[in-house]
């Protein structure tokens, strides 16, 4: 078995720029999904091609929000990208407006097959599922796990996933292991689950693969949530591994950055609802490619 502080998924090839197509939806207010992808690979040196997946006027925890789904579009916007000879480097996916948008990404799978393949399964949170996600769209969604080079759920998502029932956040190793073992029984090939909490002031997170063995990696809990902190997580993640960096020290960075981002929002106006303030910290970002 490896040692995940020993496996690189990308190698960076000089003053080269990888391209990656996002494919979120993308929120007029509050800080998440391509409005938080975007600027924090961006940082990392990434040339970030979005694929909007739906338009939301502001995130869901608003209790006023409109929402576009545009799978209807999906399929000419890719066909003017294949028009153009666009080649990419990773496929990074989170939330989904409808189950046919599966297909669309698939699609990007076949055209791009040695593009890495990060999966950020964006279903839901505290073992209850987001308000636009039905369970034809949840089912859907599983059909990503296999071949994922990285798939990255909290514990309600791979609950979601797997079928394993959802025991809230305090769950020891012997239920992390099973979670994982039963996503990489799905085919994906890294495993990233996030988000187990003991009472111990620190936050944990595993990552395991085929090939590779389980490892923890903890950071600070703070006594608040913040909506976008996962695809704030996701998007740190890719950034170091597009930089150049172990998977295992990828989690780490992303782990920190999320923390480092959330006592920033602290100080913001509604920060309960705002989501998560990271844009002063783009700068450890940056520093990645150093």
């Amino acid at each position: 078995m490896n040692n995940a502080r020993d496996l690189y998924l990308y190698q960076r090839d000089g003053a080269y720029i990888p391209r990656v197509a996002a494919v979120h939806d993308l929120c007029g207010y509050g800080k998440c999904s391509l409005g938080v992808a975007i600027p924090v690979l961006s940082a990392a040196g990434c040339d970030v091609c979005p694929v909007p997946t739906s338009l939301f006027s502001a995130h869901t925890r608003f209790p006023k929000w409109y929402m576009h789904d545009t799978t209807d579009m999906l399929n000419d916007y890719l066909d003017a990208w294949v028009e153009e000879g666009i080649k990419l480097d990773a496929i990074y996916s989170g939330f989904l407006g409808a189950p046919e948008q599966v297909g669309a990404i698939q699609r990007l799978y076949r055209e791009h097959p040695d593009a890495l393949r990060i999966v950020d399964p964006v279903m839901g949170d505290g073992g209850v599922k987001y308000a636009t996600y039905t369970d034809e769209l949840c089912n859907a969604m599983v059909d990503l796990v296999d071949g994922a080079d990285v798939l990255t759920p909290n514990l309600t998502e791979a609950s979601i996933i797997t079928g394993i029932e959802y025991q809230g956040q305090d769950v020891d190793d012997a239920y992390v292991r099973t979670m994982i073992d039963a996503l990489l029984a799905k085919g994906a090939t890294n495993v990233v689950l996030k988000g187990v909490v003991r009472g111990d002031g620190l936050i944990r997170n595993y990552v395991a693969g085929a090939d590779t063995e389980l490892a923890e990696v903890s950071g600070e809990l703070l006594p608040y949530m913040l909506h976008g902190t996962g695809d704030l997580y996701a998007s740190a993640l890719l950034s170091a591994v597009m930089a150049g960096k172990s998977l295992y020290d990828s989690v780490d960075f992303a782990c920190q950055l999320v923390v480092d981002a959330m006592r920033v929002t602290q100080a913001q106006p509604d920060y309960e609802v705002r989501g998560v303030s990271f844009e002063p910290c783009l700068g450890k970002v940056a520093a990645l490619l150093n």
